[in-house]
């Protein structure tokens, strides 16, 4: 009869210090964020102003502190947002975040929470478009009629000439109408193709996907920080140069001083460019 542990009952104990040790070997959340936003050259600056994280709760995370986050839901998203944004699959970090701080919450998807604001309802006020619309029409329909009486009048009085009356029987001579002028064009995009030479000017359109973008004038002034949902388009204008960061350079179509940027940009990365006068050329 042997007196103490036997060998199986040590086993266990063996087993917990070997996965100590392999959870003390895998390296945290923050730093492995923090490595891949060096590894892609990106500034914390960078990655908050294309996720639209606020800077703190970014260095908060990169420290592994997730208190700013306000909660488990939240923190899960942001790992997720700055993960794509570092070019990393978020899966596995959001698996050890699950591991160290109690599983995972209850399956609510997280997309609803940060698209809450996109899909309430607006306050929809007159539509203006509409009765401009009807009012030409009824401008148009009262030129057509006016032009078809005209012709009438005229008919008849060539009618009354050839029956053996003298023009000047006429109570009026017959007066020409007059073709309606063609409208001009409104203004559009497309006059880029003529950009002055004196400057630059920078087309950005949403061709695919929405994308953040942000845009500075040649003194570093911000001109433009927001998001361009699909088909939207942005046009920049400055004396000698335009700086552009792209969120989603993929889903973006560019057209510099009138010529069309052919980058085959990869759907998800951040680009910074610069460009000047004359012969479009990205910094």
């Amino acid at each position: 009869m042997s007196i103490g542990n036997s060998p199986e009952d040590e086993r266990p104990f063996e087993d917990e210090r070997v996965e100590a040790d392999r959870e003390e070997a895998r390296p945290s959340i923050g730093r492995v964020l923090q490595q891949a936003r060096i590894a892609a050259g990106l500034t914390v600056d960078d990655v908050s102003s294309a996720t639209r994280v606020r800077m703190n709760i970014v260095h908060a995370i990169e420290a592994d502190d997730f208190t700013p986050c306000g909660g488990d839901v939240y923190a899960r998203g942001h790992i997720r947002t700055l993960a794509k944004a570092v070019h990393l699959d978020p899966e596995p970090l959001l698996d050890q975040y699950g591991d160290e701080h109690g599983g995972r919450p209850a399956p609510t998807p997280a997309a609803p929470l940060f698209e809450a604001e996109r899909i309430r309802p607006e306050r929809r006020g007159p539509n203006w478009t509409a009765a401009m619309v009807a009012a030409i029409v009824a401008v148009i329909g009262f030129v057509g009629f006016t032009m078809f009486q005209g012709g009438d009048d005229s008919g008849n009085n060539e009618a009354n000439v050839a029956e053996g009356s003298t023009p000047g029987d006429s109570a009026s001579p017959t007066t020409k109408t007059k073709k309606p002028a063609d409208p001009k064009p409104e203004p559009s995009d497309s006059a880029i193709a003529a950009a002055p030479r004196d400057k630059v000017t920078v087309r950005v359109v949403a061709a695919d996907d929405r994308s953040w973008i942000a845009a500075k004038d040649h003194n570093g002034r911000m001109i433009f920080d927001g998001v361009l949902k699909k088909g939207d388009t942005k046009t920049f204008q400055d004396s000698s140069k335009v700086q552009l960061v792209l969120g989603d350079a993929g889903a973006i179509d560019l057209f510099v001083n009138g010529k069309q940027i052919e980058e085959n940009f990869q759907r998800g990365s951040v680009e910074r460019l610069t460009y000047t006068k004359g012969d479009p050329a990205a910094g």
